[in-house]
């Protein structure tokens, strides 16, 4: 049975608030198998027989909004996609200051279209680098992101209107430890 992991926008910030117990039967309930939690933020990895990822997808949005009263955005990807993203090399920035680098996964619905690609990359600079790979978007900052100075208003504005949700490579390495690799994606 393929393994999932589901990348939930929106858990737990702005007012949302879901206990991990309570975001694990809210998975069950939908007949979902081996489900467990990583960490508070809205990462719940399981196993499915789907009919495709976009069926499962839009079937746990359903079933999240319904339960839990406010749109959840869910980001599925295989262990084998999952895989990829934290093999994929970010790109290089900086001049190796005395900061160390930190790195993060944009998830897409999609693949970005080229006027998303052409505006992530005018992003670029000394500080703040950005890859495309599949339906994911790789940020690597020179420092922490909060010190980066895309970090809200430009970032704001250069995910506008995308559906999307963040994590912090560290995080999905984390996630994928747990996940055995299966063939495919």
């Amino acid at each position: 049975m393929p393994q999932y992991i589901a990348f939930l926008r929106g858990i737990n910030v702005g007012g949302h608030r879901v206990k991990m117990d309570r975001l694990q039967e809210l998975f069950e309930e939908l007949n979902l198998k081996d489900v467990s939690t990583f960490v508070a933020s809205g990462n719940v990895i399981f196993s499915a027989d789907s009919g495709g990822v976009e069926a499962l997808t839009e079937t746990i949005e359903r079933h999240l909004a319904r339960r839990l009263g406010y749109e959840v955005p869910t980001f599925l990807r295989s262990s084998a996609e999952l895989s990829a993203i934290v093999a994929f090399r970010p790109p290089e920035v900086g001049v190796g200051g005395p900061s160390p680098t930190s790195d993060h996964v944009i998830f897409l619905r999609s693949p970005a279209s080229p006027a998303v690609r052409s505006l992530f990359e005018g992003l670029s600079s000394e500080t703040d680098g950005f890859r495309f790979s599949r339906s994911e978007i790789y940020w690597r900052v020179q420092g922490k992101i909060s010190e980066s100075p895309l970090f809200e208003k430009e970032m704001g504005k250069a995910l506008r209107g995308l559906s999307t949700t963040m994590r912090n490579m560290n995080t999905l390495r984390r996630i994928a430890g747990k996940v055995p690799h299966e063939g495919g994606g």
